[in-house]
This record gives structure tokens, C-alpha cells and sequence, in this order.
């Protein structure tokens, strides 16, 4: 078929889809494939008085059905390129004293899913179960609705980089500025870069924050030309407007500034395990469809990780009490090898299990 045909195709599609949803309807309304055919036929066609459209493809939807035998997979693209299914995210400790890191949890979502949302439905179990109060993140994480969970469940967010436009050098920045924050996250204080210390009030329409620097003092600063205060038009004081996810923002970019001051990136050590998860399955990809079975098969392949890295713990700490207890003067001594360890007998049922699931045309990744 020419590509000049193609809309012409389309539209034939299109009319006889509806013809078929017209007429199967008293029947089959409630049976589950004429609610897919129902589902394509709105996603991918619009009804103008009685004529039959084709959607542009810019109004297709990320949600929209990907495969039908898979109807919770959704399209997503990261750096140019597309992708179609689910997307896993994992938290495991990062604690410099911990002799032993374990992942603590594996979520599975449509891959149009925000990390922010992961996030925030993730930190009242972990919360829970670990008595997290620190967590590490790349920049996607961070958002309106993490922020809000982070303050409910009192844990600090640390990210390596900040989503979005990267604020001019030669202006300062909200982040520049220190805000004082309740036990509500709201701002009650704000520190200029030159130590001006003053309250934060609500704005007068109530949606906003406001704060009122000196006239004298921001006259003076060598800091005022690039500086983002403002001064009134009815007054003689400088003020500072922002709104309260500009100052949750603004605080996640000040935390992620003073850790890349310090070097410090606890993060970096889940990009290994996100591998080790990821390894048995070639290319990377799930050979299952759906979200329970996705989800799955990432947790049983998250739990060999953990089992494997209990193991190479415990091995270790035997070889180090044996060379510890071993008398002077007699040398090392050759430890006993088990026939079959618990993690390779982890390990051999995990490859028999996957060997029995038959790898589909469509694959889930992540």
C-alpha cells in the first residue's frame, strides 16, 4: 500500500469499527473484547455529527492500548527513543555502614507512570518497614506530589540532578536563597545570599509567599543587579514572591547543590543493581506481558540478587572468623567447599522457572 493510501485505509477501518460496535452491542457490551474494540476504536478515531476521523497522531495518548493481549502496557519515550510496556524502580540501602545492602522494594507501573508518583506511593511502606529517613534519587523524582509525601512521612530527598531548565549562572536563583519551613513545609523565613534574614508572609490573594527585604540593605548588596527581588511599587522594600512548589523546588536544587559540593553520591551503586536485576533476561527484556506477571518476575529476580548477595556476605564473614581463629604459625587454612550453596540452588530453580515461560513476539522493558 502506498503511504498516500494510508488515510484512506484508516478511514475504512474506522467506519467499519463502528459498524461492528453498533450492531454487536446489545449483545456483547459487557464481554471484554468488544470493550478492546471499544477502547481503539475511541482512542484511535473521533465522531464529527456522522462522519468517522481519523485522530492526527500527535493526539494519540501515551495510555493508549500498545498490544492487544496486554492492555495495562504503555508507550513512553526517553531520549528519542521509544518504548513500549512497564517500568520497574528500585529502592535498595545505601548506608556507607552497612556491611550488607539489600534491595527493600520493586515497583511495577505502565511506563508512563511519573517517578515522581513511584516515589511518593513507595515512602509509606518503606517508611514502615525501615524507618527510612534519608532516600537518594536522580532528577526525576522530584515533584509536587513527592514533595508532599516526603514532608508527610518526615524523609529528606537528596537527588543528583534537578528535572527541568538549568537556571542562568548569571542570575541568582531561588535555591540561592535559604527558606525557613514549618512542620506544614510552608515557608515562614527566607535568607538572602548575603545573610538578610526577614519572615515570609502569605500573598494578599492567599496564593502565594512573599517576602520584604530593606530598602537600605539590598541598595547596598553587590548582589542586587542579578539579584530576583523586586521593588515595590507602593512601598520602598524589595520583595521576594515565589509559590509553594517553587520553594519545594528551589529546596530539592539547594540539596542537590551541597551534595555534589561534598562529592557524595549514594546513588550512583543502584545503577549495578538495576543491572543485576535486569541480567538474566536477554536484552533486558520481560518474556511476559501484563503487570502482575511483570511485576513477578522482577521480584523473584530482585530476591536472587539479595539471596546472592547474602551468600558472598556470609562466606565472607566465615572466611574472616576461620583466618581470624587459625593458631601462628600454621598458615591458612583451606576451607571446606559446600556441595551446593542456597544461592546457586536459588539460582537453578530461577533459570528452570524462566526456561518454562515462552517469549512472546511483544516484550516488557524497562
Amino acid at each position: 500500500m502506498k503511504r498516500e493510501e494510508t488515510g484512506t485505509h484508516l478511514q475504512r477501518i474506522g467506519e467499519f469499527m463502528q459498524r461492528l460496535l453498533s450492531e454487536l452491542k446489545p449483545a456483547y457490551a459487557a464481554e471484554p473484547v468488544y470493550q478492546v474494540l471499544e477502547r481503539v476504536f475511541g482512542e484511535h478515531f473521533q465522531v464529527k455529527e456522522t462522519d468517522v476521523e481519523t485522530k492526527p497522531n500527535e493526539a494519540l495518548s501515551a495510555v493508549s492500548l500498545q498490544s492487544p493481549d496486554d492492555l495495562e502496557a504503555t508507550y513512553r519515550e526517553k531520549r528519542g527513543q521509544g518504548y513500549q510496556g512497564y517500568v520497574a524502580n528500585l529502592t535498595e540501602t545505601c548506608d556507607p555502614e552497612n556491611q550488607l545492602q539489600l534491595i527493600t522494594k520493586v515497583q511495577t507501573a505502565p511506563n508512563a507512570t511519573d517517578d515522581s508518583q513511584l516515589l511518593a506511593e513507595a515512602l509509606p511502606d518503606l517508611k514502615e518497614r525501615t524507618g527510612l529517613e534519608t532516600i537518594y534519587t536522580d532528577g526525576g523524582h522530584g515533584g509536587p506530589q513527592a514533595d508532599k509525601a516526603l514532608q508527610e512521612q518526615h524523609v529528606e530527598h537528596l537527588q543528583t540532578a534537578i528535572r527541568g531548565r538549568i537556571p542562568n549562572p548569571d542570575k541568582l536563583h531561588l535555591s540561592d536563597f535559604t527558606l525557613k519551613l514549618n512542620e506544614d513545609g510552608k515557608p515562614v523565613g527566607a535568607i538572602c545570599p548575603e545573610q538578610q534574614s526577614v519572615p515570609v508572609q502569605t500573598s494578599s490573594q492567599q496564593k502565594a509567599f512573599v517576602a520584604h527585604f530593606a530598602a537600605e540593605t539590598c541598595a547596598a548588596c553587590p548582589l542586587l543587579d542579578k539579584c530576583l527581588v523586586k521593588l515595590g511599587k507602593r512601598d520602598a522594600q524589595y520583595h521576594l514572591r515565589f509559590t509553594q512548589t517553587e520553594a519545594q523546588a528551589s529546596e530539592r536544587r539547594r540539596r542537590s547543590q551541597e551534595q555534589r559540593k561534598e562529592s557524595r553520591n549514594l546513588r550512583a551503586a543502584v545503577e549495578a543493581t538495576v543491572r543485576s536485576v535486569k541480567h538474566p533476561f536477554p536484552a533486558g527484556k520481560l518474556p511476559v506481558r501484563g503487570k502482575f506477571r511483570v511485576a513477578c518476575m522482577l521480584i523473584g529476580s530482585a530476591a536472587i540478587a539479595n539471596i546472592g548477595r547474602i551468600q558472598r556476605y556470609l562466606e565472607g564473614t566465615r572466611k574472616a572468623e576461620k583466618l581470624q581463629n587459625t593458631a601462628p604459625g600454621q598458615g591458612k587454612i583451606a576451607l571446606q567447599q559446600p556441595g551446593i550453596s542456597f544461592c546457586a540452588f536459588a539460582k537453578t530453580v530461577w533459570a528452570t522457572l524462566y526456561r518454562l515461560a515462552k517469549p512472546p513476539a511483544l516484550a516488557a522493558s524497562w
